[in-house]
């Protein structure tokens, strides 16, 4: 059983955050300069308190026009965080993200924040380990 811990060591553990004050523009700046489809939202001491994804920013704007622009992340931010455990199983946690329908998924260890993964990390893992099933099963029937 393959963990959310492994893609963590393949992909990396950065994780981009953002504070609360910061407006959804400073946010809209940092998912465009680093090309991602959210942040995690920290309190002073690093511990996380919300998710910004781009659909929550779409969703304001599309409420309350360009003038949320100059709102806090705070008030668009996703403030129920479901998060995996870097123990979990990608499966599972795959299961959990598409019944969800979330994008983006917090990785704790031991209650603190270790990394995020995204649908599209969890995808291009499951097609890896496919891909990898395929080719041994191959081998074994062209050596049976």
């Amino acid at each position: 059983m393959t963990t959310i811990a492994h893609i963590l060591a393949e992909k990396g553990r950065s994780v981009s955050a953002t504070q609360p004050h910061r407006t959804i523009s400073e946010a809209l700046s940092l998912l465009t300069a680093k090309n991602i489809g959210a942040l995690v939202v920290t309190d002073g001491d690093g511990g996380l308190i919300g998710v910004l994804s781009e659909r929550d920013i779409v969703r304001a704007i599309g409420r309350d026009g360009a003038a949320v622009l100059e709102d806090p992340v705070s008030k668009h931010m996703t403030t129920r965080v479901v998060t995996a455990d870097e123990s979990e199983c990608v499966v599972g946690v795959m299961e959990k993200m598409t019944t969800r329908r979330f994008r983006h998924l917090p990785v704790l260890k031991d209650g603190r924040l270790v990394g995020l993964v995204s649908i599209g990390d969890i995808v291009k893992f499951r097609l890896e380990e496919m891909q990898q099933e395929h080719e041994a099963l191959k081998e074994y029937i062209a050596t049976a």
